[in-house]
């Protein structure tokens, strides 16, 4: 696999619109020139399954980010229905618990094999980005260090059978130093020096975060937003390029 070809893997780009025409047109441009779509919640709210129908009867990969979170047999049965529509990448929360997670993993596979479809990769949720230590402790009174918390769930996400987690780029480089399993890393909040923050906390460049031992790096606005996301992603692909080259 060329360095070129490894880059364009590693790059999701998240559909975080609920207008059906830019969606069409973002996949219109982008589609062959990326890894991944990430369908999140407001795009599946406003379309339904069907958004990952079309992107996927395009010829392209879907990453499901709906952060399944609820008693373990509604996850088992939510997963089921969205493995049927052949996605790639689906996650659920960290904090759903341990049968959470089983049950999860369990219904991916027997759905998957079920349907002769290829097992999608199953990924936990540790600490959205956009929260800091502060809401941690004071709205949530967790009252363990974030690092040490958001390592505490990928261990037990890796225990559990998951095949990755989703953590910021500040916290890849202690979880890859204290897991030794060969597991995704999927990091949000990227911002590329050129880009604005917008509302994520903890962010980091595309080159952090491969250094630090992401494999995939989810990036929306700087794309999705900017005049002309074809060049926006080439100019981030050129960056996950030069840290794959070091």
């Amino acid at each position: 696999m060329t360095i070129k070809t490894q880059a364009k893997d590693r790059l999701i780009v998240a559909l975080d619109t609920s207008s059906e025409n830019e969606a069409f047109e973002l996949i219109k441009k982008l589609s062959g020139k990326i890894g991944y779509f990430k369908v999140g919640l407001e795009l599946f709210s406003s379309m339904g399954p069907k958004i990952i129908d079309i992107i996927k009867d395009n010829g392209d990969k879907v990453f499901f980010d709906g952060k399944f979170l609820d008693i373990p047999n509604t996850v088992s049965k939510a997963i089921a229905n969205i493995v049927k529509h052949k996605v790639d990448i689906l996650n659920v929360y960290m904090s759903g618990g341990a049968n959470m997670l089983q049950e999860a993993k369990k219904s991916l596979v027997e759905t998957a094999k079920s349907n002769n479809l290829p097992l999608p990769k199953l990924l936990g949720v540790t600490v959205l980005t956009s929260m800091t230590s502060d809401v941690l402790e004071n709205d949530l009174k967790v009252q363990t260090q974030l690092n040490d918390y958001v390592l505490h769930l990928a261990e037990l996400g890796i225990k559990n059978g998951l095949d990755g987690i989703i953590c910021s780029a500040n916290e890849a480089k202690l979880i890859r130093d204290n897991i030794k399993n060969d597991f995704l890393i999927v990091t949000p909040g990227i911002r590329p020096s050129w880009a604005q923050n917008n509302d994520q906390k903890r962010i980091a460049t595309p080159k952090e975060a491969i250094k630090n031992g992401v494999t995939h790096i989810v990036v929306g606005r700087p794309i999705t937003g900017d005049k002309d996301p074809v060049s926006a992603a080439e100019k981030i692909l050129e960056e996950i390029e030069d840290a794959i080259r070091v």
